[in-house]
């Protein structure tokens, strides 16, 4: 499973035993892998300044989460044409994240230990920030030039009546530079192509005789050209339109065909030269923010540790990886019933939901006699 629990508990003796107890119950059953999970001693400070980085870590800790989440979604949208291998390029530290996070190690040189823990917090909320700005300034402009491409594309897939046409017609298909004669471009359905064929002359006066060809089709019709005299367009058209053809209006412009050629060519050359840079930004910069987030929940498991559980500081977290979904609730009740002496009002209730201790108001969801948080790989599917 891609889920992890990190959880601690007291370091003295007796919780110590206690997590011994967790680890044989946990392996005999087959419900989790446990392993130490290593967090420096910290600068404590203050306890006010504790239950301040407590908030602001709780809401740093589902940015960060958020922001990794939109950058694996943009690493998919930018290998749309290879989506089965993104999560190979979904790395920290250049290998896969379960196993950064089991073999996660504090960065001393990035996140130096000995700083105060709000100048820590500073160093990834500015870092993180600059990422999130980052990736809204590359996406948007990647985003925009992906738009015009596919709204070019999709001029050239749709059916003769809405389609463009530069990339159907030649020069060679038009009478042009008369003064007299004009060519048009007429969608027939292909069960009229007959009597099209017989009527197109007859439609109006001046039409030029065998002057009609066949020159597109999709599915449902044909686009024929045909000539006639311009002082009898209007008058064709709607003849055509009683006999349900349909004149395209379209005249033969060819610095306009080729401006729209060179366009797509223009934006394809872009988008295919903005590709392997941001692809390589993304994969760097989702590293550095997962990497990030990681250490977020080991500042946030020593903060509530040193609120939960007093000074001096001496407390042990675990990082346990459920086998599988359907063990997570009896792995949950072998949690709560080992370090239920932590708070035994509190895992007294979690045990019996039946419980209703007056004035206290628990969250069977949210609150366990010992410091949990969770973190969430599948997120990143």
């Amino acid at each position: 499973m891609s889920e992890f629990w990190l959880i601690s508990a007291p370091g003295d003796k007796e919780n110590l035993q206690a997590l011994e107890r967790m680890n044989t119950v946990t392996s005999k059953s087959n419900l989790s892998y446990n392993t130490k999970f290593a967090i420096p001693d910290f600068k404590v400070g203050t306890l006010d300044s504790l239950i301040g980085l407590s908030d602001e870590l709780g809401k740093l800790d589902t940015f960060t989460e958020s922001l990794i989440k939109r950058m694996a979604q943009s690493v998919a949208e930018v290998m749309e044409d290879s989506k089965g291998k993104v999560q190979e390029n979904l790395l920290a530290n250049g290998v896969d994240l379960t196993s950064f996070v089991t073999h996660f190690e504090w960065d001393m040189a990035k996140y130096p230990a000995k700083q105060p823990l709000a100048n820590v917090v500073d160093t990834l909320t500015k870092q993180l920030a600059q990422i999130e700005t980052d990736l809204k300034s590359r996406t948007a402009t990647y985003n925009a030039l992906k738009m015009n491409l596919e709204n070019l594309e999709k001029k050239s897939t749709g059916n003769l009546f809405t389609r463009t046409l530069s990339d159907i017609v030649s020069r060679e298909d038009f009478v042009l530079d008369s003064e007299y004669l004009i060519t048009l471009l007429v969608i027939v359905p292909k069960t009229s192509y007959a009597r099209w064929q017989k009527t197109y002359e007859s439609l109006s006066d001046m039409v030029v005789p065998r002057s009609t060809k066949l020159i597109a089709e999709d599915n449902d019709g044909g686009l024929f050209t045909v000539t006639l005299f311009r002082k009898v367009i209007d008058d064709f058209k709607v003849k055509a339109k009683e006999n349900k053809f349909t004149v395209r209006e379209f005249y033969y412009d060819e610095k306009e065909i080729k401006r729209e050629r060179e366009e797509m060519t223009r934006l394809l050359s872009d988008k295919k030269q903005q590709y392997g840079p941001l692809l390589r930004w993304l994969k760097v910069n989702f590293s550095e923010a997962f990497i990030a987030w990681i250490h977020i929940k080991a500042l946030r498991v020593f903060v509530e540790s040193v609120l939960r559980y007093g000074l001096p500081v001496n407390f042990q977290a675990v990082l346990l990886q459920p086998h599988k979904k359907s063990a997570t609730k009896r792995l949950r009740e072998v949690l709560n019933s080992v370090f239920r002496h932590l708070d035994e009002v509190a895992a007294a209730s979690i045990l019996d939901a039946s419980v209703e201790i007056p004035g206290l108001q628990l969250s069977n969801q949210d609150y366990f006699p010992y410091v949990y948080f969770h973190i969430d790989l599948s997120l990143l599917d």
